[in-house]
This record gives structure tokens, sequence and C-alpha cells, in this order.
């Protein structure tokens, strides 16, 4: 819903076709460390709180097993407002895991959920990748899923991660 923003000084009015509504959806998580981006990781179509605790618990440190532990023991852990990370249980396990390193709703550090500045993942990320995605009419799920790897790939490739860190 968020995902695809576009400024423009020349014509502030611009509209264009939205290709993002289809009857197939999947539900992804990714991360941006240093200049590398982590996943995407698919996640249930219902995520609730419970569910990214166990995504955190599980997943997450599998996804990060090839980062430094030096590394690991300093990053920070940004997330948007999506109600399933803001859970009581959810927000438990990051004040254990990153403390005070952490930023959300209600966390050590609270940031606007929506704000461009401190969330690239939304406000580039995923716009990108959903333009190389939904350039066509998608036929099926596995077709998305697919489609999702691939922009991902060329994503890394293009090394925007590095330029994202950069950026902030």
């Amino acid at each position: 819903m968020h995902n695809l923003h576009e400024w423009h000084v020349e014509n502030p009015h611009l509209t264009r076709q939205n290709r993002s509504q289809y009857q197939f959806k999947v539900n992804m998580w990714t991360g941006i460390l240093n200049s590398q981006i982590i996943g995407p990781f698919e996640q249930p179509d219902a995520l609730n709180g419970e569910v990214y605790l166990t995504f955190l618990q599980n997943h997450l440190p599998s996804l990060l097993e090839d980062v430094p532990l030096n590394i690991y023991r300093e990053m920070w852990f940004q997330q948007d407002g999506c109600p399933a990370h803001y859970t009581r249980s959810v927000r438990e396990y990051l004040d254990e895991e990153f403390p005070g390193r952490w930023i959300g709703r209600s966390g050590p550090i609270s940031w606007p959920g929506r704000s461009p500045d401190l969330n690239p993942l939304d406000f580039f990320y995923w716009g990108a990748v959903k333009e190389k995605v939904y350039s066509k009419a998608i036929e099926n799920e596995f077709e998305l899923r697919q489609r999702i790897a691939e922009a991902a790939e060329f994503v890394n490739n293009g090394r925007f991660a590095r330029k994202i860190a950069r950026s902030l």
C-alpha cells in the first residue's frame, strides 16, 4: 500500500496505471545490512505477532548466519508500523536480542513507520521490486514468486543496497 511513492517537480499530479492489485499475493520480509540485502523471505499470508516472533527466533538467525559476530552485536534492527511487529512478545524479544538497538513502535527508538528517510525498504526497495514484478500481467502465484525472486536478484546485483546504505 505504501511501497511506491513518486515525487515530481515538473508534474506533481502524475498518475499511473496501478498494476499491483492482482488476485495473487505473497507476504515477504527483507532486510538491509550494510550494503547487503538480506532475503527476501516469504512469510505466511496471515501475519500476526506469534508468527512474526517465530520468524525472528527461528528464521532470522539463519538469514544472518554469515554476519560476523562483532557486526551482529552492534547492528540495529528497524521495522515498520505493521501491527504484528508491535506485539508485547515481539518487543520483549527485540529488547533481549537487540538491547537499546531497535527502532519501531514502542521501542527504545521510536520512529514513524512511514518515514521515507529511515525506511528505505518501503520507500525504495519494494517500489523497485514491484516495478519489475508487475511490468506484465501475472498468471499465477508461482509466477509471482518467480518474478519477486528475479527482481530481488536484479536489485541485489545492481548493488542498490550499497546506494541505499550510503543515502542513510
